[in-house]
């Protein structure tokens, strides 16, 4: 049994690795558009549809039927990706849709007296949103990030259907190679929670920082 479990662990730590490595790259490629589709509500009509058109879809669909549009069509269209790769970039799509609805929430919680002000000393639109708008929002958006990679994380373990040794796959071959898939997928439950604690704990934390230094200003 102590070999067994000896075995397990490192496995499965690489697999979560795997995990984490990807969740955090999608979440960081995911943000400019997620930005991009929180800015397209206040631009004209056809710009709105496209990104309604956009949420839509990746709001509204599987995030397994997802990862294998991206993983099995774009080769047809002559676009070969590495699994890792195709995980991420789904995963970065996906994400997207809902960063964006995190960032135009950020962005309507500013003052609209700080914008005026700005728009009064000649500031153009695009100084106002880099400078002024997206730094503040950033900050008060950080709590609803950290969820955001929260379900990441989780929406993650769909990835090893496309043959990314995650921690899910990780565990499928633990279990297959050890006959012991009780320990296997209870040890990976473990780290699954283990870090989901740790991402709750870290947005609370910056929730709580965030708030003590609203009511100090």
């Amino acid at each position: 049994m102590e070999k067994t479990v000896a075995h397990i662990w490192p496995a499965l730590l690489d697999g979560l690795t795997t995990t984490m490595t990807i969740s955090l790259a999608a979440l960081l490629l995911g943000a400019p558009l997620a930005l991009l589709l929180a800015a397209a509500g206040r631009g004209g009509r056809w710009i709105r549809a496209l990104a309604g058109i956009y949420l839509s879809f990746w709001r509204g669909t599987p995030i397994l039927v997802q990862l294998l549009i991206i993983f099995y069509i774009l080769p047809f269209l002559g676009l070969e990706l590495d699994p890792v790769v195709a995980a991420t970039v789904a995963l970065a799509l996906n994400t997207a849709a809902f960063q964006s609805e995190i960032y135009r929430a950020g962005l309507q919680a500013i003052p609209k007296g700080e914008i005026e002000a700005a728009k009064m000393v000649g500031l153009s639109p695009r100084t106002i949103f880099l400078h002024i708008e997206a730094p503040q929002a950033f900050r008060t958006m950080l709590p609803a990030l950290v969820g955001e990679m929260q379900a990441l994380v989780k929406n993650s373990s769909l990835v090893s259907v496309i043959a990314v040794t995650d921690l899910t796959r990780r565990a499928q071959q633990v279990a297959a190679s050890t006959f012991r898939p009780l320990d296997a997928y209870a040890s990976a439950l473990i780290l699954y929670v283990a870090i989901g604690m740790l991402l709750a704990g870290a947005g609370l934390l910056i929730e709580r920082r965030l708030s003590h230094r609203s009511e100090g200003q």
